[in-house]
C-alpha cells in the first residue's frame, strides 16, 4: 500500500481524537472509572497543560513549536526514504507522527491535552496518558528496535568488529 505510514499516523490520530472526545463527554475532570481491579487500570479524566509527565507546564508556544519542527522532520524523512524498504522504521515514524499531531491539535485548540489512561502498581501511580502518547512511545520503540537490530549500517559495523 502506497504511503502506508501516513495511514498508520492517520489511524493513531483518529483513535486518539475519538477516545478523547468520548472521555470528555462521559467524565468530568477528576472522575474515574475502574476497569481492571480497584486501582490497577482506570480511566481517569485529567487535563495536562504541559508535556510528558506534566513537565513544561504552561509552555504552550514552546511545545507547539517543537511539535511543528518534529512533524516537519518526520514528514521530510518519510518522503525522502519512502522507497528504502525500512518498514519497521516507517511504521514507527508514522505512529509518532499520528501521536504528535493528536496532542498538537489538543494543545493548539484547547491549550491542554486530555489524558485518561491510568495505571497503578502498588503504591505507584503512573502518570496519566492518552492514545497519542501510546502511539509516540510505541513508535519510538519500533524506531529503536529498527536501529538496534535491522539497520544495515549497524550490522555492517557489528560484522566488521
Amino acid at each position: 500500500m502506497k504511503y502506508y505510514y501516513y495511514w498508520i499516523g492517520l489511524f493513531v490520530l483518529a483513535v486518539d481524537l475519538i477516545t478523547k472526545k468520548i472521555i470528555e463527554s462521559t467524565l468530568v475532570v477528576g472522575d474515574t472509572i475502574h476497569v481492571i481491579g480497584e486501582r490497577f487500570f482506570s480511566l481517569t479524566s485529567v487535563r495536562n497543560r504541559g508535556a510528558a509527565f506534566s513537565s513544561l507546564q504552561e509552555q504552550r508556544v514552546l511545545l507547539l513549536s517543537i511539535t511543528l519542527v518534529v512533524v516537519a522532520l518526520i514528514v521530510w524523512y518519510l518522503h525522502k526514504n519512502r522507497h528504502s524498504g525500512k518498514v519497521l522504521l516507517q511504521i514507527g515514524l508514522g505512529m509518532v507522527l499520528g501521536g504528535a499531531l493528536g496532542n498538537f491539535l489538543d494543545r493548539a485548540l484547547y491549550g491542554e491535552v486530555t489524558d485518561f489512561l491510568q495505571f497503578t502498581f502498588g503504591s505507584y501511580v503512573f502518570p496519566s496518558f492518552n492514545v497519542a502518547d501510546s502511539g509516540i512511545c510505541s513508535g519510538v520503540a519500533l524506531i529503536v528496535i529498527h536501529t538496534l537490530f535491522f539497520n544495515e549500517e549497524r550490522q555492517w559495523r557489528r560484522s566488521d568488529a
